[in-house]
């Protein structure tokens, strides 16, 4: 029996002839808090969206909790429990805080095979979200009234709400001070402590070494280190990437 959770075997994507992606193999373990980082360009977000379904990679292959990745759309990907959160956070403008909650219950939870969230129960883990990011209070009140602080847990609030295995958080702390970037850490640390892996894409350095327990560096598609973060960052194919020459 493997703990490996997310399996990814020489993974590449095109757009047109740019090769943004370039053969990138990835193995995460289930309870795992795995940092992705590289400089803008190298390749982050277009290897999240093959794995999230946005993009349909062109080689390689994904396999999340035993199951075969490649064809299936965003939507089913998430109701194997394969979430992410944006760096932009997108709410419903027209839904309050707490109907946004409801939604990834309703068309992702309730949506799996076996017994289905009642309204009570629905109610009940909303209430339970919304307390766990701090925005109890806001639970009427529309997303264009929180801050950029609420804005972000509104989001990670929502795809904590989806029940994942593992979760993706893209730049969730771009923009925050010291103190909104802790509240962050700790949101996700708590929410890995209850058993879900997680894979956090940050620029913020002192999140991520604070956070990760592998680092994992991308560079012009390429994977070019993998292991340890204190051992990565004196990687000096790293320090190239980051310093230059």
């Amino acid at each position: 029996m493997t703990d490996t959770l997310l399996k990814v075997e020489g993974l590449s994507k095109r757009f047109g002839g740019f090769l943004a992606v370039d053969a990138v193999d990835l193995t995460v373990r289930q309870g795992e808090c795995v940092g992705l980082i590289g400089p803008n360009g190298s390749g982050k977000s277009t290897l999240v969206n093959c794995l999230c379904g946005t993009l349909q990679n062109e080689g390689g292959r994904v396999t999340f909790d035993g199951r075969g990745m490649d064809g299936l759309p965003a939507h089913q990907r998430a109701r194997l429990g394969l979430a992410r959160s944006f760096q932009l956070p997108r709410p419903f403008g027209s839904l309050t805080v707490a109907e946004n909650i409801r939604i990834p219950l309703l068309y992702t939870v309730n949506a799996r095979a076996g017994a289905k969230l009642g309204e009570s129960a629905i109610d009940a883990r909303c209430d339970e979200l919304l307390g766990l990011v701090g925005l109890a209070d806001k639970a009427r009140r529309r997303p264009g009234d929180l801050t950029q602080i609420e804005m972000r847990k509104l989001e990670l609030a929502r795809t904590m709400a989806a029940q994942p295995k593992l979760l993706i958080a893209d730049e969730a702390m771009a923009g925050l001070s010291n103190s909104e970037i802790d509240d962050i850490l700790a949101l996700l640390k708590r929410l890995n402590a209850s058993g879900v892996t997680i894979i956090l894409i940050e620029h913020i350095m002192r999140a991520v070494m604070s956070f990760s327990q592998r680092l994992v560096v991308l560079v012009a598609g390429r994977k070019i280190a993998d292991g340890v973060p204190q051992e990565v960052i004196r990687d000096k194919e790293v320090e190239r990437a980051y310093l230059g020459e």
